[in-house]
């Protein structure tokens, strides 16, 4: 009975013994389990121990340098950006594994940024890793370019960009293209044929007139002929006399709204199609877009200024100069454009002006000695003066686009009320206002009502028209 006593204690003790074991080898597996330690670049650290070490061992010297001290000290200082692993043994065994991070130094990021931008306050800087993480907002797009090239030197390829740009980042362009045009054309020709029973003479000088088959026929530039008949002789006379003045006036009003940094463009006119000689003689059709174009990338900078590189351009279909291409008649097209960078206030404008041209052509054909001859040459010669003076002025107006009340806007189709039977017929009005004793809408421009009628100009159509600036 005691023996069998003394064996179950025996039994326990020997339990005992390995459960203590086995907490033992679980605290040294904890003890070795890694330890974080964060190391600024360029800087260093001393780490202390409390045991003695007899051996020490860094994964990456590229990365971090270790200068042993004293058994119990380490000198540790930071050389690149990264991580790396340092294990320490004691008594032949491992002590302990430090996984090290060397990360940017935030304090010197942090100091620039304030030091140079002291108005933007809602910057944050953070590390993670060997990366840059900026978070916050800043005031304008200026700014934040200088923000992040600055936190590109400290960690260069290594930044995560979360910062916003608070503020207004819209940018709207008024334009206002301006042309006037002046044309000057005179010509002068004379066509003559003279036809008997037996002889013909004819004059076709500057293919006024085309002579097929005995017959004569006239093209648009003729606009004087006569003829006498005596037997049988016929004697044609075609006269190409033409003096005229011409005046052209163009204005354009475009708007364009985009987002600071981004750049924007449109056209206001159309596309002509030009046949192009393709493979194995086919024809395909290409494009070319005309009209009054604009194109432009704003940046908002700082205090509400605003970059800007605009490209406005006017073009124009000229049939005067058109080619054939495969049987078809391609006007060719006359584009006036320019191209600047300014940098102006809200609400501030730019004029480009100066766009003068200014073309004269003269074109005399004659018949050798004929057209010579004073008075009579006049009969065998045509003559043509062409002058055109052109001026163009682009105004762009640039605005810090802003959100506004739709409910408080007016459209231009607001004033307009269908004109009854009466209105339209016996008074030749163009809307029915004239019925009603409260203007439709508020963009009219009609006057207020005065003694229960509406004030009317005489056309439908004076008073304010187009678009309104919100204010």
């Amino acid at each position: 009975m005691r023996t069998h006593f003394t064996h179950h204690i025996l039994t326990a003790l020997v339990c005992c013994l390995v459960l203590l074991a086995a907490v033992q080898v679980q605290a040294k597996a904890v003890d070795k389990t890694p330890e974080m330690l964060s190391l600024v670049i360029g800087k260093s650290t001393v780490i202390s121990t409390d045991f003695k070490v007899s051996r020490v061992s860094l994964a990456s010297e590229s990365h971090v340098s270790m200068v042993v001290l004293s058994p119990w000290q380490i000198y540790l200082t930071g050389n690149a950006l990264g991580s790396t692993t340092m294990t320490l043994w004691a008594e032949g065994e491992v002590a302990g594994v430090y996984d090290i991070t060397v990360v940017p130094d935030m304090t010197h990021l942090k100091r620039m940024i304030h030091q140079i931008m002291p108005d933007e306050k809602n910057v944050n800087v953070l590390s993670s890793g060997d990366s840059v993480t900026l978070s916050g907002y800043v005031s304008n797009t200026t700014n934040l370019t200088s923000v992040l090239a600055l936190a590109e030197s400290a960690a260069p390829g290594k930044v995560v960009n979360l910062l916003s740009v608070d503020g207004i980042q819209q940018v709207m362009l008024e334009v206002r293209v301006a042309e006037m045009s002046r044309s000057v054309t005179k010509r002068l020709g004379i066509n003559f044929a003279a036809i008997g029973s037996n002889f013909t003479i004819y004059n076709i000088i500057n293919n006024l007139t085309k002579f097929d088959d005995g017959v004569f026929n006239l093209t648009e530039n003729i606009n004087f002929t006569g003829t006498y008949s005596s037997g049988n002789t016929q004697i044609y006379g075609m006269i190409d006399a033409l003096k005229a003045n011409g005046l052209v006036r163009m204005l354009a009003e475009p708007n364009l709204t985009c987002v600071s940094g981004e750049a924007a463009d449109f056209l206001v006119g159309g596309e002509v199609p030009v046949p192009m000689p393709g493979t194995l003689g086919n024809v395909y059709i290409d494009y070319k877009p005309f009209g009054i174009g604009l194109k432009f990338t704003a940046t908002v900078m700082s205090s509400g200024r605003i970059n800007l590189q605009v490209n406005p351009e006017v073009s124009e279909l000229d049939y005067s100069k058109s080619v054939n291409v495969s049987g078809y008649e391609i006007p060719t097209i006359s584009t006036r454009r320019a191209n600047t960078v300014v940098e102006l206030g809200d609400g501030q404008t730019f004029v480009i002006a100066g766009l003068i041209s200014d073309t004269l052509k003269e074109n005399a054909q004659k018949i050798p000695g004929l057209g010579e001859i004073p008075m009579l040459g006049t009969l065998f010669s045509s003559k043509e003066y062409a002058s055109n003076k052109t001026e163009l002025v682009v105004m762009v107006t640039a605005h810090l686009a802003k959100p506004v009340d739709m409910a408080h806007q007016t459209l231009p189709t607001d004033g307009f009320k269908e004109p009854s039977d009466r209105e339209f017929y016996l008074f030749g009005l163009m809307d029915g206002q004239g019925e009603s004793t409260t203007p439709v809408g508020s963009s009219a421009g009609y006057g207020e009502p005065q003694g229960g009628a509406v004030v009317r100009p005489e056309s439908g159509f004076d008073g304010e028209v187009g678009h309104s600036w919100p204010q």
